[in-house]
C-alpha cells in the first residue's frame, strides 16, 4: 500500500503529460501537489519523517533544495540559449550548416555528428543537461524540426551519461559501496557496450522519418561505424584507464575516426557530397573558407578548451574546483555548487569569447540576451514545479519505499530491475549522479541479501541512471528550452519512454546473466 501511495505523483505525472499532452508546468504543479498531501498523510512527512524541523521547516527545506537546483540547471540553460541566438544572428549556424554540408548532404549522418558524437563530448565533459541544450540547436540548424531534435539529442547523449560530467556518478557510487572507481567503471560501461547500439538505430530511424527517407544500408554503414567508434574506445577507456575519460574519450576518439572516414568517402566521390540515396535540405551554394569556419565555431571551440582545461589539466582543475559555495539546514537539506568549474560557467565563458572573438556588435549580444530573458520564464515554471515533486518524493522517503518494495518483491530477477531502479531515480530527481546517490546502498544491501556478486548490480544501477535521463521531465523542459519547445515536453516523453524502458530491461537481461 505504502508504494503505491508513492507510485500515485509519477504515475499523475506520465497521464498527464504523455497522455492528456499537459505542459510539463502544469503536469509538475498536479505531481507536486499530490505528493505534498500523500506524503504528510502516508509518510507522516514532517512528523514520522523529519521531525526535528516538523512540516513547515520540512516544506522550507524541499523549497530551498528546488529553487537551488533550479538555478543551477537555469545557469546552465541561459548561456546555452544565448549562444543559440547569438550564432543564429550572426550568421554562424549558416556557416557551420553548410561546412557540416561538405562533410555529408545526408541529414542522417549529420544527425550522427551532432545527435551521438558532439552531444556524447559534450556530456563527457559538462553533464548536468548541457549536452541536449547545445546538441538541439544545432539539429535544428542543419534542418530538423525542434522536436526532432530534442528527440534525437535526448536519446543519444543518454549511453554516455555514466561517465558524465568527467566520471561524476560514479563517485557517490565509490563513496556509498567502498568498491573501487576502476572496478565499478567497467562494470558499467560493459552494459552500454553491449546495447548501446540500441538507441543509436532508434536515432537512425528517427532521423529517416524525419526527412522522409528510409534507412538503407548506406545509412546502417554509417551508424555502424559511429557505434564502434564511440562504444569501442569507451569500454577500453573505462577498463584500463578508469570512470573519467570513457564518455568525453570516445567521443573524441570516434569523432576524429568518423569525420576522417566521411572525408575519405568524400574523396573517394570526387568532392560529391551528397549520397545517392538521399536528399539534400542544405544549401550548398556557399563554401566557407577554414578562417571563416573557425570563426563560426568560435563559441563551441572555446567551450571544448574550457572542458578539457578545467578537466583534465590537475594545475588548472584543482584550484577551481576548491571554490565551493554550499549551504546547509537543520534536517539535512544541502546544496552546493562549484562556480568555477560549472557548465554554465564555462557557457557563460564561451558565450563571451566566443562574441569577442567573431566581433559581433554589443547590440547583437544584448539581443540574444534579451530573447534568452524572455524564454526562461515559462522553463523556470516548469523546472520549479518537477524538482518540487522531486524533492517531495526523496525527502519524504517515497521514492526509498518505491526501490525497497520492488526489491522486496522481485526475488532471483532483481538483476533484471536493478537498471530500472536507476531509472526511476533518474525520472524524480533529474540526475544520475542523484539516482545513484538514492539507491547505491539499496542495490549493495539487496545483493547482499540476495547472496549476489554487488559489482555487477551497481553498474546495473548507474547504467540505468544513464538510460533514465531521456524521461526525466526536467531534462526535457531544459532541452526543449533552447529551440522554443516549451509546453510540448509530453510529446518528447511519448518519444523517449519506449526506448527507455527497453534499453533499461536489455540491460537487465544482462545483469542477470553476469550474476
Amino acid at each position: 500500500m505504502t508504494a503505491l501511495l508513492a507510485a500515485l505523483p509519477i504515475l499523475l505525472v506520465l497521464v498527464l503529460m504523455v497522455g492528456v499532452g499537459w505542459p510539463a508546468s502544469r503536469a509538475g504543479a498536479a505531481g507536486a501537489g499530490l505528493a505534498l498531501g500523500i506524503a504528510i498523510v502516508g509518510f507522516g512527512f514532517g512528523t514520522e519523517v523529519l521531525p526535528e524541523v516538523g512540516l513547515t521547516g520540512g516544506l522550507a527545506g524541499v523549497v530551498a533544495e528546488a529553487t537551488f537546483t533550479s538555478a543551477t540547471i537555469l545557469w546552465i540553460i541561459l548561456p546555452a540559449l544565448a549562444i543559440y541566438h547569438l550564432q543564429v544572428g550572426s550568421g554562424a549556424t549558416d556557416v557551420l550548416r553548410v561546412a557540416l554540408g561538405r562533410l555529408s548532404g545526408d541529414p542522417r549522418v549529420l544527425a550522427l555528428l551532432i545527435g551521438w558524437f558532439f552531444a556524447l563530448f559534450i556530456e563527457g565533459g559538462a553533464g548536468f543537461g548541457s549536452s541536449v541544450a547545445l546538441a538541439a540547436p544545432f539539429l535544428v540548424g542543419v534542418g530538423y524540426r525542434p522536436l526532432e531534435a530534442v528527440v534525437i539529442s535526448m536519446i543519444g547523449h543518454s549511453v554516455g551519461v555514466s561517465f558524465g560530467a568527467i566520471g561524476t556518478p560514479i563517485v557517490p557510487m565509490a563513496a556509498a559501496s567502498g568498491i573501487d572507481p576502476a572496478e565499478l567503471a567497467p562494470a558499467s560501461a560493459v552494459y552500454h557496450a553491449a546495447f548501446g547500439w540500441f538507441p543509436l538505430a532508434v536515432m537512425v530511424v528517427l532521423a529517416s522519418r524525419s526527412t522522409g527517407t528510409r534507412p538503407t544500408g548506406a545509412i546502417w554503414g554509417w551508424a555502424a561505424l559511429a557505434g564502434a567508434a564511440f562504444l569501442g574506445p569507451m569500454l577500453l577507456i573505462a577498463r584500463f584507464v578508469g570512470p573519467e575519460l570513457p564518455t568525453l574519450g570516445g567521443a573524441l576518439i570516434g569523432g576524429a575516426v568518423f569525420v576522417g572516414a566521411l572525408v575519405l568517402a568524400n574523396r573517394r566521390r570526387s568532392g560529391q557530397a551528397v549520397p545517392a540515396d538521399a536528399d539534400d535540405p542544405i544549401d550548398l551554394d556557399e563554401d566557407p573558407t577554414p578562417a571563416g569556419l573557425l570563426l563560426a565555431a568560435a563559441p563551441y571551440l572555446v567551450l571544448i578548451a574550457l572542458v578539457l582545461a578545467t578537466r583534465t589539466v590537475p594545475v588548472i582543475a584543482e584550484p577551481l574546483s576548491r571554490v565551493v559555495w554550499q549551504w546547509e539546514l537543520t534536517g539535512g537539506f544541502t546544496g552546493s555548487f562549484e562556480p568555477l568549474t560549472h557548465p554554465g560557467t564555462l557557457l557563460v565563458a564561451s558565450f563571451v569569447l566566443g562574441a569577442v572573438i567573431q566581433r559581433v556588435g554589443t547590440a547583437a549580444v544584448r539581443t540574444a540576451v534579451a530573447k534568452t530573458l524572455r524564454q526562461l520564464v515559462p522553463i523556470t515554471i516548469a523546472l520549479l514545479a518537477m524538482l518540487l515533486l522531486a524533492r517531495l518524493m526523496v525527502r519524504s522517503e517515497m521514492t526509498a519505499a518505491l526501490a525497497e518494495a520492488a526489491a522486496g518483491s522481485a526475488g532471483a530477477v532483481w538483476p533484471v530491475l536493478a537498471p530500472l531502479v536507476g531509472v526511476l531515480g533518474t525520472f524524480v530527481t533529474g540526475s544520475a549522479t542523484a539516482s545513484n546517490v538514492l539507491f547505491t546502498d539499496l542495490q549493495t544491501a539487496t545483493a547482499a541479501e540476495l547472496g549476489l556478486p554487488a559489482v555487477p548490480l551497481l553498474g546495473a544501477q548507474n547504467f540505468g541512471a544513464a538510460v533514465g535521463n531521456p524521461i526525466a521531465p526536467h531534462n526535457i523542459v531544459a532541452g526543449g528550452a533552447t529551440v522554443g519547445l516549451v509546453g510540448a515536453e509530453g510529446d518528447v516523453m511519448r518519444r523517449t519512454l519506449g526506448v527507455t524502458l527497453v534499453y533499461a530491461l536489455l540491460g537487465g537481461l544482462l545483469a542477470l546473466a553476469l550474476v
